[in-house]
């Protein structure tokens, strides 16, 4: 089996120059596999560097499988020769005197099967008939669970302090940029946390793939906020997106939890950021028989979900 090596880079190129330099081999003595392309994120955050494997060392020689010799055909000759010598040879008495037995035994045999066979094929022509009349069954449809119902968020009334015109002050500049016309409003859930929400229409480009520009968004605002005074805690939700993913993480965690159990294995999740790390520790950390733990370094930092080593035999 052939040896290979991970190695990453800001682009495939360099990656690829990072390993033939590690190995001192040149680009034709080896093979790459692309693991990850690199991402260059928004606004220069969440950037993704390019991830290959690289294969080097000699390739396994196939392995060929030897048949085996067919027979030679005797000749004609020889067969003929054999044929007569069965026919020619005498019959011993004991096959003589066994004979005559076996035919009686073959003749009460038959006699029997003439007696039994009628009622087996009444029985055998009967199951067709009852399976005409046996109508086909309509397969009743299947009804659908319905979906938990996101929970209802009690944040309080809109604050307009110091810190909250900094972020509308922010915020309405760079989605003027963006041109989006999003209503921004702030609350105040709890000392030292800023809740954003952004209502309107066609919020979507706002949100991003998996909610990587809101992501994005929020990391700048709470960057200008957070420049002068008291360092807070700024979340930026729109249409409701932080509770369908937290629920979908959610039902995620536990899907996978029941797989660790039932293979006894770990199962690596996909990369995420913080806060979705810490709603899948959260909805596992009182599921009996797993534990789960981060690995890695961001953007690719992800969660591992385990079996407890106390539940290990």
């Amino acid at each position: 089996m052939r040896e290979y090596i991970d190695v990453t880079g800001k682009n495939e190129d360099e990656a690829i120059s990072k390993a033939l330099s590690q190995l001192g081999l040149d680009r034709d003595d080896v093979s790459v596999e692309v693991l990850e392309r690199a991402k260059s994120g928004f606004l220069g955050l969440g950037a993704c560097p390019a991830k290959i494997r690289v294969f080097y060392g000699p390739e396994e020689e196939p392995v060929v499988k030897e048949e085996l010799p067919v027979p030679a055909e005797r000749p004609e000759t020889v067969r003929k020769a054999e044929r007569r010598e069965r026919t020619e040879r005498p019959m011993k008495k004991t096959e003589r005197t066994e004979r005559p037995e076996k035919a009686e035994r073959s003749e009460k045999a038959e006699k029997v099967e003439k007696v039994e066979k009628p009622e087996k094929t009444e029985r055998l022509e009967r199951k067709p008939q009852r399976q005409e009349r046996t109508q086909p069954q309509t397969q009743k449809p299947q009804r659908q669970e319905p979906e938990e119902p996101l929970p209802v968020q009690n944040l309080g009334e809109e604050v307009d302090d110091e810190k909250a015109q900094a972020i509308k002050t922010f915020l309405s500049g760079l989605l003027n940029q963006m041109e989006s016309q999003a209503e921004i409003k702030v609350y105040l859930p709890e000392k030292g946390r800023y809740k954003v929400i952004l209502e309107g229409q066609g919020l979507g480009s706002l949100i991003g793939r998996r909610g990587e520009t809101l992501d994005a968004i929020q990391q700048l605002t709470s960057y200008a906020v957070n420049r002068t005074g008291n360092r807070v805690r700024v979340q930026l939700d729109a249409e409701g997106y932080r509770a369908k993913r937290e629920q979908s993480l959610q039902h995620l965690a536990r899907k996978v939890a029941g797989k660790v159990l039932r293979y006894r294995r770990s199962i690596s999740l996909e990369p995420m950021n913080a806060y979705e790390r810490h709603v899948i520790h959260t909805a596992l950390q009182d599921y009996e028989g797993v534990t789960t733990y981060s690995t890695g370094v961001d953007p690719n930092r992800h969660v591992v979900v385990a079996v407890d080593r106390g539940e290990r035999k």
